[in-house]
């Protein structure tokens, strides 16, 4: 590990506990700060409501003030979703009615790029709308460092994820693939414990400077891209704990790995790249069959490029 990143995870690792509330909420009257909490969400009708309810009870009462937004954006489900996020206090958008000129492409990434067109705070804040057990110190742990400290720009979630009922086997894609390409590449960022968590904030001024690629390399893509833009010392982690949520089976994680790297792959060359197809097999009746999938390749470019963002913004 580089010096550089040993002398980071000194200075730049925190616990959630290391800023109560009282705290937090002192640093974002002094400033004026005001933020966003966005939940992705695709068929999550399961979870989305207890997380909602644990952001309205915990962080957005007159006691408490910490969060002054919470939007479940919702990207085309078919179940109750929609429904259960509005029950429990959260403003619901379809990713659809957000810059309809632009059909939507499908992805994670694509959601947490238009989401910053339904949302206005500062510091945006996003959750994945999967988790179980959900505590509101994942929200008021990973903002915590973006309001008592002007030199971060963005702070990134770490936590045990188990799989199922074993400690510590979660983030298979993060062992397999991620962690390895951001040792070999980006060695400053190795010192990142959960870089493809889907918990993590950043100041809406880094945010609209930055490309979001629209699926699951948007994470791995938007921290590389932070890290260029801003530097090491303005990214964090927060120790908020245990992660529980629902996992995917293997031919998802592969899907997932390989947009992953192509995310890695533009980053490193603009030239000359392998064609973004990813075949898997199954067993049928005549043997393992071949089963030929896309890779996502698409990117949204910095938010402040488009004249929709931009005119809101200056309204």
């Amino acid at each position: 590990m580089l010096d550089e990143v040993e002398r980071w995870l000194e200075h730049r690792s925190w616990s959630a506990d290391d800023r109560p509330l009282d705290r937090l909420l002192a640093a974002k009257r002094d400033t004026a700060t005001s933020v966003s909490v966005v939940l992705p969400a695709l068929n999550e009708e399961a979870t989305v409501g207890e997380i909602a309810a644990a952001i309205r009870r915990d962080l957005m009462t007159e006691a408490v003030p910490l969060v002054d937004e919470l939007v479940v954006l919702d990207s085309g489900s078919t179940d109750r979703t929609a429904e259960v996020a509005a029950a429990a206090g959260a403003r619901v958008v379809h990713r659809d009615a957000l810059l309809p000129r632009l059909p939507a492409l499908p992805g994670k990434g694509e959601v947490l790029w238009r989401s910053l067109l339904a949302t206005s705070g500062d510091i945006v804040c996003f959750i994945d709308a999967d988790l179980r057990e959900f505590d509101a110190r994942f929200v008021s742990g990973i903002v915590g460092p973006l309001l008592t400290d002007p030199g971060v720009q963005l702070v990134k979630g770490m936590y045990d994820r188990p799989l199922r009922d074993t400690a510590g086997q979660g983030g298979r894609v993060t062992e397999l693939v991620a962690r390895p390409l951001l040792n070999l590449h980006w060695p400053q960022l190795a010192g990142f414990v959960q870089p493809l968590g889907g918990e993590y904030a950043a100041r809406r001024s880094l945010l609209e400077r930055l490309p979001f690629p629209v699926g699951y390399g948007v994470e791995l893509g938007l921290l590389v891209d932070a890290l260029h833009t801003v530097g090491l010392d303005a990214l964090a982690q927060v120790d908020i704990g245990v992660r529980k949520h629902r996992h995917q089976d293997g031919k998802a994680l592969g899907r997932m790995a390989a947009a992953i790297y192509r995310t890695a792959q533009l980053r490193l060359a603009r030239g000359h790249l392998v064609r973004p197809r990813l075949t898997q097999f199954e067993r049928g009746e005549n043997g393992f069959e071949p089963r030929t999938t896309a890779v996502d390749t698409e990117e949204r470019p910095p938010m402040i490029e488009i004249p929709e963002y931009a005119e809101r913004r200056a309204a």
